[in-house]
């Protein structure tokens, strides 16, 4: 238990600074935007991890698990939320829950074994592509005015499982502009997409935790390829901070911060890409 923190103090202080930093950020976003906090954790833990010096092999490895932890209080007290209000689709849960669990076993599985360039890879991919959905998409936008048949649907959660966990994300970031687009309505997307996301953090969490056990590299406090340092705190900022996030949304231009965060993971992305490339 004592390699588990072992650390020089001045490491460890510098490391919960920027944790509380990133819970905080992570939860304001949530609350402005109504963005899984995933999109936001793991971008900024990638990042912390690199300036702390965190082993290349393991460091997305680390903060794709990390986030996948978080998910899981934060969507059961949205889960709750959303759920009294009546606007989480059991009908719809029932037959995606089983596709989005399947993806989530294969994205494990792939995850926890290809290297760190590859998740590091699908992750700025994938956010490339939400940051210009965030960008351009036009208020009102549908492909289709009905959501496909279960074959259709079967395969997009399957995707959306597959990729989430991959990237260390909950269910809306993928989920709600994915329901979006097949005019199914706003809120209960998101209510929904609570739930998706705890189908995803649940088993993605335990299948990071189990893939990393006697992995070398990691930073301090950190139990397979989940940092329990981070989780502990990252949760409650993110939790305390997301009213925070939802109170300044009324007083500022929404199509503002949309584009100022699609900005933003855009500029990860490039940067994770260009990380890549050199």
């Amino acid at each position: 238990m004592d390699a588990l923190f072992a650390a020089d103090a001045g490491t460890l202080v510098a490391l919960i600074a920027a944790l509380l930093a990133t819970g905080v950020v992570a939860g304001v976003l949530a609350g402005l935007l109504g963005v899984g906090g995933g999109i936001v954790i793991v971008p900024m833990l990638y990042h912390l991890f690199t300036l702390i010096g965190v082993d290349e092999g393991v460091r997305m490895h680390v903060a794709v698990g990390t986030s996948l932890a978080t998910i899981i209080p934060t969507s059961i007290s949205s889960i709750r939320a959303h759920w009294k209000r009546g606007s989480v689709d059991v009908d719809l849960l029932k037959r995606w829950g089983p596709w989005v669990f399947a993806g989530v076993v294969i994205g494990t599985v792939v995850g926890g074994n290809v290297g760190g360039a590859v998740l590091t890879g699908v992750f700025a991919s994938v956010a490339l592509l939400v940051s210009a959905n965030m960008a351009f998409r036009k208020e009102g936008w549908t492909l289709r005015a009905a959501l496909p048949g279960l074959p259709g649907q079967a395969a997009m959660a399957t995707v959306i499982g597959g990729i989430s966990v991959m990237m260390g994300i909950g269910g809306g970031t993928l989920s709600v502009p994915t329901l979006s687009a097949f005019a199914y309505p706003i809120r209960r997307a998101v209510g929904t997409a609570a739930a998706i996301g705890l189908i995803i953090g649940v088993p993605g969490a335990i299948g990071f935790l189990v893939s990393g056990m006697g992995a070398k590299g990691l930073p301090p406090g950190t139990i397979g390829y989940i940092n329990l340092i981070g989780f502990a705190v990252i949760v409650p900022c993110t939790v305390l901070a997301a009213p925070l996030g939802a109170k300044i949304a009324h007083t500022i231009n929404p199509r503002m911060l949309r584009a100022a965060f699609a900005l933003f993971l855009f500029a990860t992305a490039a940067r994770m890409i260009y990380g890549l490339a050199t």
